[in-house]
Formats: C-alpha cells, sequence, structure tokens
C-alpha cells in the first residue's frame, strides 16, 4: 500500500459521528484512516501517536504515566516517533492501564466534536468509542504487514532484516492480543477489511461504502 487515491471530500455531518478503525501495525489503518478523514471531511486522530510520544519520553527517563498526563501536542511532533525503538516503547507503556486512562479522555473528546473524527488506533472500536457509529478492523498478515514495515524502514535508512522486523511484528501482535488492558480485537460490530491482498485504492473504497451505508443508516 504505497500510493493514496484522490477521493472528493464530502460535506462534513454538522453533528458528530465517530468513525473508529482499528487494528495491528502496518495493516494500513492509518493510510485508509486519512484517506477516510478526507473524503468526509473529518478531523483525524491517529491515537497510536499518543502512545509513541509517551514510550519516547519514557525512552528519556520520564514515568510513562507522567508523561502521559503531561503529553502536549508537540510531543507528537517529534521527528523521531515512527523509529522501530519507539514503536516498541509505545506496545510497552501501552499495557498499562494508568497510561491508558490518562488518554481517554482525550481521545473521547476528540471523537465527539463537531463535524465527525475518525480515530485510529488499536481499541477505538471496543473501549474508547464502543458506541461509534461506525467501526471498521483493518489487518493483513503478519508477513506482508512485515514486508510493508521492513521498506519503511529501509526508505528511512533503518539497518534492519526481513526476519528481525517480522519478528518485531509477531511479537508486538502478541502483546497487544494478550495484554489484560483493552487488548486488540475487532469490535463485534466492526466491518473487517483485509488488505493483504488489496492495493490502497481498493482499501479506501471499501471503507468508505463500509462508513456510507452507515451513514445512510
Amino acid at each position: 500500500m504505497h500510493s493514496l487515491c484522490a477521493t472528493t471530500p464530502e460535506v462534513a455531518v454538522p453533528g458528530p459521528f465517530t468513525i473508529a478503525i482499528d487494528g495491528p501495525a502496518a495493516a494500513g489503518k492509518g493510510t485508509i484512516s486519512r484517506a477516510v478523514a478526507a473524503h468526509f471531511g473529518f478531523a483525524h486522530l491517529d491515537t497510536g501517536l499518543l502512545y509513541r510520544a509517551v514510550g519516547a519520553r519514557m525512552l528519556l527517563g520520564q514515568d510513562p504515566a507522567e508523561a502521559a498526563l503531561g503529553l502536549t501536542a508537540e510531543d507528537m511532533e517529534t521527528g523521531d516517533l515512527r523509529s522501530p525503538e519507539v514503536a516498541q516503547a509505545a506496545s510497552r507503556v501501552a499495557v498499562m492501564p494508568e497510561v491508558r486512562d490518562a488518554l481517554v479522555d482525550f481521545q473521547r473528546s476528540f471523537a465527539r466534536r463537531a463535524g465527525g473524527a475518525v480515530l485510529d488506533g488499536r481499541d477505538i472500536g471496543t473501549v474508547i468509542c464502543p458506541r461509534a457509529e461506525a467501526k471498521l478492523f483493518v489487518t493483513a498478515s503478519a508477513e506482508v504487514r512485515a514486508r510493508r514495515r521492513y521498506e519503511e524502514l529501509v526508505a528511512s535508512g533503518a539497518d534492519v532484516s526481513p526476519e528481525q522486523v517480522l519478528a518485531d511484528v509477531r511479537e508486538r501482535d502478541a502483546r497487544d492480543r494478550d495484554r489484560a488492558t483493552a487488548p486488540l480485537k475487532p469490535a463485534a460490530d466492526a466491518i473487517e477489511i483485509d488488505t493483504s491482498d488489496m492495493s490502497v485504492e481498493a482499501a479506501v473504497a471499501a471503507a468508505i461504502e463500509a462508513i456510507s451505508k452507515r451513514r445512510l443508516g
């Protein structure tokens, strides 16, 4: 999934309309979420950046709970949030109930803003916004996701091997699925989109179609 299809923005709804998009790392949910937000004219929040920012501050020696409580917009704009080290740190802090609790109110407030909102993460449809008007679960095989992540890392200059990236993906999947607090799983009423064999254009089109049906009710 390397390109983004162009869509004609729709007029934003006047009241709250929440789209929850969950899924594992490198499944394409971020790309799909940004395209969906642009199409419908909604605000977008990559909730994974919240945890990456907390993880980055933890790597600098700060207590994760304190980092979550004191998180600022500037913390989510630092240049190293996409590094493998920060990704692993984010996954570690994400299992901490005190960190998740500190970030819940921010996410829920964003989700119910006027004009509509798209949130992507791992527990949006199950924990953060269980009453979201539309829910998607974007997934792909571990091998496909590892290949995508490997290509991204190599393009950014990282010195990694395909085997290392696949091991990291599987380790993170297990940690996200097995954590006691807000484990990664699709909401019962989420529409699943498997992007393993889909182009960006096809995945975005499938997401927009599913959401449009929910909007029309």
